[in-house]
């Protein structure tokens, strides 16, 4: 029986296509089954480099490329392209079977083999070649073929190198780009995720190549798949896993581990992964959390994606932090009577004026949440042993004892007025599931776990026993948009020889990846685990426009721009929902949405994990985390706004806490700018912020 397989690449220019091609396509292969069957419209191509290569009608004007096996019932779906594209694309390039991995590769033979002999006259005169330092028997063992080993052994210099990405194979470029870096055969093989064995694959069997590239080949059976496939390209497309990827889902751990990197380069998916393989081994509940219910929506909706069993489905849980710690709280107290915030406000105050004290509101519920509830202190002497690293206004040993009676009092009245916040329910739930014996999960993966405060982590290790594989953890420093920092050792989490860095970034381009990281340059930022934590390997292979900056001279000239460019997007080709709007303030989002639609432009403000299907989505630098555009326009990033006043303690007041608040904004403007895959806009009106004065 026929089966169809689908590029992985080819999955994104799906999503690219206009609707009456998609449909096509979406008619024309929802009966590929009936189709290989009969040979009806697979035909032979003139001068084809491959000989397996097919090409399938769309309609008129656009043609499919086919990768058909000699022998067995694997067709892959390569290509749809203008039918002179299509056929010059098929009349190019060739297929083949890499040595070290039994992967499926594609290469663009003929610019291979017009480029080498310009390459060999440059080689012939230079006093030193690229890759004179490797012998070819270790490069054969890296998966380097012989056309490939000829082309590398007449490069130069690493730009010659860099050019010839758009027609190497893949795999065997990314080997070659790594020894060009310095990195040892070991080195490369570690980054890639995959192991040089001494395995001898067919050369010819494609079928049990494609088998084996789960990394870039998605296989479906029958028209259902196919049609889930074709309704959810970017999400399909963003479920693959790369070989380092792959090692961190499928590896058994002694306790817990942790992977980390840049944004885009895949950690959901991983962590996702990760759940779907622990549920599989069907050892116990496994919850899948993050900090938000935004967050957790997208999780979930990523699950449902990606579990098909309803066995392996029902061992996941997903919920955010705060859910579980009022759920476990309620099953055991009932619902809590929450204290609003203007209520906690009144009561420090009221405290202080009781006492008659010189500290503020915000301060003490500052120190409360930061050292007490972060360090779970318990004692007067506790508190004068703990440490405030990063609080900035040192205290006297009076004025501790003063702090700490006060922080008593505001603990005694919420008890005596029967109030919780949720750092306090949070508390409590942690109290039940220590004094449990049966944890309620046996495995726990965290996604964006580097904005958990210290008492959520404690409740995280309270809910699961201490096991191998217990403990699974997706984070990026860089992407902190809280003030929480937290030690993982502090809260009973060691992760050291267990730690995976991802660096390969699958999300933005590289121009867009390239300037966003320049927001951050300098910025010491912790690893969660006691030591600095650095992105600089952090890296895209797909190439775009720079990212475009404006200033305007009032906040109704960059709204109307903001509508000229989106309406410029639009006759592009980009669906509206395929757009997105980032501000800083919640005021700003209905201001742009307005604006926009005063323009004819469909607009509306995001709401839960994903924008609306014929919309653009505007929303919040906070909401947009774990979102992506395929365009993003950034705007109001405007002195005063971009960070605001009130986001920021004065540097007079606190040193150390301004630096930190600073710090958590570039964070954020960070974030926002790397929700862009294509396109990345970004405007001000009046003066431009700060945080863009070195990039400007």
């Amino acid at each position: 029986m026929a089966q169809l397989g689908i590029d992985k690449g080819f999955l994104r220019e799906f999503a690219n296509l206009e609707k009456p091609v998609q449909d096509r396509v979406t008619e024309v292969f929802g009966k590929f089954e009936q189709v290989t069957h009969s040979g009806l419209h697979l035909e032979k191509i003139n001068n084809a480099r491959d000989s397996r290569f097919r090409s399938i009608r769309i309609d008129q004007f656009w043609r499919g490329i086919v990768l058909a096996p000699e022998s067995g019932d694997t067709y892959t779906l390569l290509k749809v392209l203008p039918h002179d594209d299509a056929y010059n694309w098929a009349q190019r390039r060739s297929a083949s079977v890499n040595a070290a991995t039994g992967r499926i590769e594609i290469r663009d033979s003929v610019s291979i083999d017009t480029t080498l002999p310009a390459l060999s006259a440059i080689a012939d005169a230079a006093p030193t070649l690229l890759f004179a330092h490797v012998k070819d028997s270790t490069l054969s063992q890296l998966g380097i073929d012989d056309q490939t080993l000829a082309f590398a052994r007449v490069l130069t210099n690493e730009t010659q190198l860099e050019a010839a990405k758009a027609f190497l194979p893949d795999l065997q470029w990314q080997v070659l780009y790594g020894l060009a870096s310095g990195m040892t055969p070991e080195e490369v093989w570690a980054e890639l995720g995959a192991e040089a064995t001494a395995q001898q694959y067919d050369p010819d069997d494609i079928d049990a190549a494609v088998a084996r590239s789960a990394d870039r080949v998605v296989l479906v059976d029958g028209p259902d798949e196919l049609m889930a496939v074709f309704e959810h390209p970017f999400a399909l497309w963003r479920i693959y896993l790369h070989p380092v990827q792959r090692a961190a889902v499928d590896a058994s751990y002694r306790g817990p581990a942790r992977v980390s990197g840049g944004p885009g380069t895949g950690k959901t998916v991983v962590a996702l992964h990760r759940a779907h393989r622990l549920a599989t081994r069907g050892e116990g509940p496994v919850l899948l959390t993050t900090f938000t219910s935004t967050l957790a929506d997208s999780l979930s909706a990523g699950a449902k994606l990606l579990v098909d069993s309803p066995d392996v489905a029902g061992r996941i849980d997903v919920q955010h932090i705060d859910r579980l710690a009022h759920r476990v709280f309620r099953q055991k107290f009932g619902a809590p009577a929450m204290l609003s915030s203007s209520e906690e406000r009144e009561l420090w105050a009221q405290i202080i004026r009781r006492l008659g004290l010189d500290f503020t509101e915000a301060f003490l519920a500052d120190e409360w949440r930061q050292v007490v509830l972060a360090q779970d202190v318990k004692t007067a002497e506790q508190y004068l042993a703990s440490k405030r690293s990063g609080r900035g206004r040192p205290l006297q040993s009076r004025q501790r004892a003063q702090t700490w009676q006060t922080m008593s009092e505001f603990t005694a009245e919420l008890q005596a007025r029967k109030r919780w916040t949720h750092e306090t329910v949070c508390a409590a739930a942690t109290d039940i599931l220590r004094l449990e014996s049966t944890k309620p999960y046996r495995h726990v993966v965290v996604d964006e776990a580097q904005d958990l405060s210290p008492w959520q982590w404690r409740l995280i290790r309270a809910a699961v026993s201490s096991a191998n594989d217990d403990i699974f953890i997706a984070a990026d420093p860089h992407q902190r948009i809280y003030n929480h920092r937290v030690s993982l050792r502090d809260v009973g989490i060691s992760v050291v020889g267990r730690s995976t860095k991802l660096n390969l970034n699958y999300r933005t381009t590289a121009e867009i990846l390239s300037w966003s990281l320049g927001l951050l340059r300098g910025e010491p930022i912790d690893d969660m685990d006691g030591n600095l934590d650095s992105i600089a390997g952090c890296r895209s292979e797909v190439h775009g426009d720079a990212p475009s900056l404006r200033g305007y001279a009032t906040r109704d000239a960059e709204l109307s721009a903001l509508a000229g460019t989106i309406k410029h997007w639009l006759k592009s080709g980009v669906e509206p929902s395929e757009i997105g709007v980032a501000v800083r303030a919640n005021w700003l989002v209905q201001q742009a949405v307005n604006a926009l639609q005063g323009e004819s432009v469909p607009a509306v403000p995001l709401a839960g994990n994903a924008s609306p299907d014929d919309a653009v989505a505007v929303g919040t630098m906070h909401r947009m985390k774990g979102l992506e555009f395929r365009c993003l326009a950034v705007v109001g990033v405007s002195e005063g706004m971009v960070p605001p006043a009130n986001a920021i303690t004065p540097l007079a007041e606190d040193g150390p806490t301004h630096r930190q608040d600073m710090q958590r904004e570039r964070c954020l403007l960070f974030v926002a700018c790397t929700r862009a895959r294509e396109q990345l806009y970004v405007t001000w009106h009046g003066s431009s912020s700060p945080l863009l004065t070195p990039l400007t």
